[in-house]
């Protein structure tokens, strides 16, 4: 067994250590960011999302409540699509490859986005894992969530479809 942690564990612990003190949070405007595909063959950012609402939601391989997580993510992404809800699940690990292995695993219905350099993670002043960011058309943050327990998931459904029935 090995006695080392994985370079993605301490890639996050070096991240959220070297956060900004500030955090992002409820009423605050979406911070913008640049993202790439897994793949590395697709970018883009968060600000081409603006006008719809958007569940983006930090994650990473090692992490047990992502792997939780993502089948409400599948189910929310399901049910909300046709409405306008877009998901996109924020990568945090340095190797791409676990980044796979896990979605294997745990495949994803929703949009993957790959964050290996931890800046999208510096500008939300991500603390943990998963950390998700509910936000509206007008690129507010309604909602902060830390971590992933089902009991919450219908609290999280309420304020999605709040959102989505709320004018443009």
């Amino acid at each position: 067994m090995n006695k080392y942690l994985p370079v993605g564990i301490v890639t996050a612990f070096a991240l959220i250590n070297a956060l900004p003190l500030s955090a992002v949070e409820q009423g605050d405007p979406m911070p913008n960011c640049a993202l790439s595909s897994l793949q590395g063959q697709d970018s883009f950012s968060l600000e081409q999302y603006k006008g719809q609402v958007i569940y983006v939601d930090f994650w990473a391989s090692w992490c047990g409540p992502c792997a939780q997580s993502f089948p409400f993510l599948n189910s929310l992404h399901s049910e909300f699509k046709d409405q306008g809800l877009k998901i996109l699940g924020v990568n945090l690990d340095e190797e791409k490859p676990l980044a796979h292995e896990f979605l294997i695993k745990y495949p994803a219905a929703f949009t993957i986005a790959n964050d290996a350099s931890g800046q999208c993670a510096t500008k939300f002043a991500v603390k943990g894992m998963p950390s998700s960011y509910l936000i509206d058309r007008q690129g507010i943050v309604h909602h902060v969530h830390l971590g992933f327990r089902p009991s919450e998931a219908e609290e999280i459904r309420s304020l999605v479809r709040q959102l989505l029935a709320a004018k443009k």
